[in-house]
């Protein structure tokens, strides 16, 4: 398959790794990574604050940009980015914007996939060859099981990992208290969900908590810092393209320190 690649504000800003390693591992499995160098946001930041006007020209870019008929499906290392771009691009599209960023938005839309998804749903895979020898709790971020309903797949990936030993996350369902700019703007709130979070990850004794999106995962890892835990954060993409022969080494925790 041809496969667009998104980046994600985030992945290009502050974790580029979660995205090299999806390029990785879709190369890996014998498929065509594209990067439209032209991307940009999604808008979802915008859209989530109550400004839906505004991002027009960020979603008809979008659609110019991966609307390529050569693209056989759309890929982001995001649940919150694919659920702007499932659901928050056909609105903005429907209030403010024309017939032909409506068509773009739709042909778009049909196409473009969470990783777990893609990889799932869409190439029928779920053991990608990788390897990572390490105790690993997995948070569902809220994008993903409640706006795409991914249900068990990144655990169904996670579980197929060789030499990896998944523990269950309790009250996994539970929000992490991110929300973009409800961590802003209700920073009581999102500390106290953020604790309970870090809690549960604490107390499952594993070494790294991974999740399918990285700005939970920089929330959680800053709770999980502050606190000493010694449990890292990896995108989901990172752990399923490490291989025997390509491993991924762990950084030094900073309870070690």
């Amino acid at each position: 398959m041809r496969i667009g690649l998104f980046a994600t504000c985030l992945g290009d800003t502050l974790f580029p790794d979660a995205v090299k390693a999806t390029a990785v591992l879709l190369t890996r499995l014998g498929h065509d990574v594209v990067f439209p160098p032209g991307q940009t946001c999604c808008g979802q930041m915008h859209v989530n604050t109550g400004y839906q006007r505004e991002p027009v020209p960020l979603v008809r870019n979008f659609a110019d940009q991966f609307g390529d008929p050569s693209l056989d499906a759309v890929v982001m290392p995001s649940g919150s980015c694919a659920g702007s771009v499932r659901h928050q691009h056909e609105i903005v599209a429907d209030r403010y914007g024309d017939e032909a960023l409506r068509a773009g938005v739709a042909a778009v839309k049909a196409k473009t996939y969470e990783l777990s998804e893609l990889l799932v749903d869409v190439l029928g895979v779920t053991d990608v060859g990788a390897w990572f020898p390490h105790r690993v709790t997995y948070h569902p971020t809220c994008h993903s099981l409640r706006m795409l309903r991914v249900g068990d797949k990144p655990l169904r990936l996670l579980r197929a990992v060789d030499g990896i030993d998944l523990v269950e996350l309790p009250q996994a369902d539970a929000c992490c208290g991110f929300g973009g700019t409800f961590a802003l703007k209700n920073a009581g709130t999102s500390a106290a969900m953020l604790q309970d979070k870090t809690d549960h990850v604490r107390s499952t004794g594993a070494d790294v908590c991974t999740a399918g999106d990285s700005s939970c995962l920089m929330h959680i890892g800053g709770g999980l810092s502050r606190i000493k835990a010694g449990t890292r954060t990896l995108h989901l993409a990172q752990i399923l393209a490490a291989t025997r022969t390509a491993p991924l080494p762990l950084p030094q925790p900073e309870a070690a320190r």
